[in-house]
């Protein structure tokens, strides 16, 4: 380990996700046994920029593994979009005393950190956390896991009722560009069809699909919809569609919208999140900078930041397949 930096500060930016807490307490703990300060920036960048910094010791950060959100809060920032912003942020890092600066969040997040070191040439690390699954370099972001569970169990309600009144229910779930949430999620789940942005079935498909599980005896389905799905503009279009062309169904609609990134963050984020904090601050403390953190090949490995944010995170073709067999 190198020994120019003395004091690392950690950041949330972007959507919350279940394992940030955690994240967080990795970091701070991780400094401490190497002797090293750290700081807490509250509301993500704009609290960078405005100088919201606490010190944190390893008794900061204590009973907060199990809990969802981020203690240090989340806020979007225009103004560090800016190139004064970026200056005032920069300002105020250094009146601290902050060498390097660990930044948990997703792609936009990690931007804003590239353009922020390419400026100042300032140490940032990244940690990927969002529940969509859509950081390239890593199989698992933070929160994904646990927002899996959250929407799989959400399901398992629902097809309850759906039973119960020979329904058929549209869940929608996030995953504005990637369908990774709803591929698992309906898999797992076992949904009768499975809507994502990567594969554009076609209402004609989706139809022809009903009606086979109809026909097969079929007196209530799942159709399990990502958010970014390109069939119709809205869910509940998709939902009128169905009931146009299919008297027989009574056709609900399910959006879980936030609770999926609420909740305890399950044991797998937990540890994720435990093994990605280290390696964040034992990457820095060797002296290297401008990374993410990531899950491959269940080893915690380092990937350049700029192909984080370039790179395009791949659905599971493998799953699709199984998924359409399972949906058969």
């Amino acid at each position: 380990m190198t020994n120019k930096i003395k004091k690392i500060a950690v950041l949330t930016s972007g959507g919350d996700a279940p394992g940030m807490n955690a994240a967080i307490r990795s970091v701070v703990r991780t400094c401490a046994f190497y002797n090293v300060e750290c700081a807490g920036i509250y509301r993500g960048f704009q609290g960078l920029i405005e100088g919201d910094f606490k010190a944190f010791n390893a008794r900061s950060v204590k009973d907060i593994i199990n809990k969802g959100g981020t203690i240090l809060k989340t806020a979007r920032s225009k103004e560090f979009r800016t190139p004064e912003g970026r200056q005032k942020a920069y300002n105020a890092l250094k009146e601290a005393h902050i060498d390097a600066l660990v930044i948990i969040g997703g792609d936009g997040s990690f931007t804003g950190a590239l353009q922020f070191n390419k400026e100042f040439n300032f140490p940032v690390m990244g940690i990927p956390g969002t529940i969509d699954n859509d950081i390239f370099g890593t199989t698992h972001t933070l929160g994904y896991d646990t927002a899996l569970n959250t929407v799989v169990e959400a399901i398992d309600k629902i097809r309850d009722t759906a039973s119960s009144h020979n329904r058929l229910f549209f869940v929608e779930v996030m995953g504005r560009d990637v369908g990774h949430l709803a591929l698992n999620a309906g898999v797992g789940a076992g949904a009768e069809e499975i809507l994502i942005p990567e594969e554009n079935i076609g209402l004609d498909r989706l139809l022809d699909s009903l009606i086979r599980s109809k026909k097969s005896g079929k007196s209530s389905s799942i159709v399990v919809v990502a958010e970014g799905d390109k069939i119709g503009k809205t869910v509940f279009e998709l939902k009128d569609y169905v009931e146009e062309h299919m008297e027989e169904y009574e056709v609900r609609v399910s959006v879980l919208g936030h609770m999926q990134r609420g909740g305890s963050p399950s044991c797998f984020d937990r540890v994720l999140a435990s093994r990605m904090g280290v390696k964040a601050v034992e990457t820095l403390l060797e002296g290297q900078t401008n990374f993410m953190v990531g899950l491959l090949n269940d080893k915690i490995q380092l990937t350049p930041l700029e192909n984080a944010v370039k790179g395009k995170s791949e659905i599971n073709k493998e799953l699709m397949r199984v998924s359409d067999i399972m949906t058969t």
